[in-house]
């Protein structure tokens, strides 16, 4: 193809960003840039453009907000621009048969696992609740099921035992950025074939809730360390005691078993609050009060009493 290909770009979050400045500082044509609408945000609700968009301005792409992606307009609008590829990434709309048609090529999307693993809307949180030692990226033909497409490449990285939501969505992010270089070129090239997945091995993550963040002392420590790293930075791991509702931001498994109930503290020394957890324990390490800020447990512990014996719920 001795023309410029010419992409239709989707996406809304952070996670999209690297792929959006991967194509554009590799030469593609980046016909259009579409992402959902400004949101309010914050306590003062002020209207705060996505991250997607902040990106395409700086570049000096065209942006499109529609509220949804359905009506002849969209279509029309679409076609007109003849993409020879979407590339879709995080983008929070769902895309009907007749956009997925338009592309000359191919319509692309970057997910966040190794599909069919994690189908769905939270597969970093999964991959480390589910204490998985690799995770990856994959670009897909679309199709209209979730995340069902043909598949055509994986990137992989390993999951360190500090993994938390965050540093892992950092680190795909940027790979699914290279990922989709390597994807159109090969396209382009001939040098792939779009692999149907294997449905009867798919697993699924369902979208996150604030609850989803709520600790139960009664499971084993590790799986109380995962959850905490998995829900950080959103929803966030907590716990209540005497009524307060206590965020956790760091913890760290101990090999301690006691015969006390699951929650309950049985030490404030050495910086970090030990509490049975499952048939162990448990330390915590960072943890964030009423105040809102993240402190260590000693700083924690300067301005806020917590006896031996008190119990987290």
């Amino acid at each position: 193809m001795n023309r410029p290909l010419n992409i239709i770009f989707m996406g809304t979050p952070d996670f999209s960003v690297p792929a959006l400045k991967a194509l554009a500082q590799n030469g593609y044509n980046i016909s259009l840039v579409i992402t959902q609408p400004d949101r309010p945000k914050g306590r003062g609700k002020k209207m705060m453009p996505p991250p997607v968009k902040q990106s395409a301005i700086e570049l000096g792409l065209q942006v499109f907000q529609p509220e949804n992606m359905k009506g002849f307009e969209i279509r029309d609008k679409l076609e007109a621009l003849k993409p020879d590829f979407f590339v879709v990434v995080a983008f929070g709309h769902k895309l009907s048969r007749e956009l997925l048609d338009i592309p000359a090529i191919y319509p692309i999307n970057i997910h966040a696992s190794l599909l069919p693993a994690y189908r769905g809307s939270s597969p970093i949180q999964s991959a480390i609740m589910n204490m998985d030692k690799i995770s990856g990226v994959t670009t897909m033909v679309m199709d209209t099921e979730l995340d069902t497409g043909d598949i055509l490449l994986k990137a992989t990285t390993f999951l360190s035992d500090d993994e938390t939501a965050q540093t892992l969505h950092d680190r795909l992010s940027l790979m699914g950025g290279e990922l989709i270089i390597e994807t159109l070129e090969a396209v382009v090239n001939n040098k792939i074939t779009p692999t149907p997945q294997d449905n009867s091995i798919a697993t699924y993550s369902r979208m996150l809730k604030k609850n989803d963040g709520k600790i139960d002392w009664c499971k084993e420590p590790e799986h109380i360390s995962a959850q905490v790293r998995a829900m950080t930075p959103w929803p966030g791991a907590f716990t209540f005691i005497n009524g307060r509702r206590i965020k956790v931001m760091a913890v760290r498994p101990m090999g301690i078993k006691t015969q006390l109930p699951s929650g309950t503290v049985f030490s404030c020394d050495c910086n970090e609050i030990r509490v049975s957890a499952g048939n162990s324990s448990i330390a915590i390490l960072q943890l964030q009060g009423e105040s809102g800020k993240c402190l260590c447990s000693e700083d924690f512990l300067r301005g806020n009493r917590l006896d031996t014996g008190e119990c987290f719920l």
